[in-house]
């Protein structure tokens, strides 16, 4: 996770990026958002090995980065769903990217 305002000048791109989106979930969480699991239960579900703890950790660090924004509704019992910010839409195309290198290397 990145403070906004304490970004260090000296990371290169590749470095800053990763350090937003980067590790084993952050992609993998970006991608399912993506395909339309926008609510805890169904992220969980749709995530291969994670944790209740790891997705929820996962999901404040990409809300605190402005990639993600969490909007809660005043329901009984409260609905929570997550849904990209402008600077997250932006990473779409590299994660559809790893999607599609994924596709054509995977063997079956």
């Amino acid at each position: 996770m990145m403070d906004k305002n304490s970004k260090n000048k000296n990371l290169c791109p590749v470095s800053y990026c990763m350090q937003m989106i980067g590790g084993k979930w952050k992609p993998v969480i970006l991608y399912q958002l993506h395909r339309g699991n926008n609510r805890f239960g169904m992220l969980y579900n749709a995530i291969d090995e994670i944790n209740k703890q790891m997705l929820a950790k996962q999901l404040r660090e990409l809300e605190q980065d402005g990639i993600l924004e969490r909007k809660v509704y005043p329901e009984i019992p409260p609905r929570v769903e997550y849904y990209f910010t402008d600077m997250g839409h932006e990473l779409y195309p590299i994660i559809d990217r790893m999607r599609m290198w994924g596709e054509e290397n995977m063997s079956d």
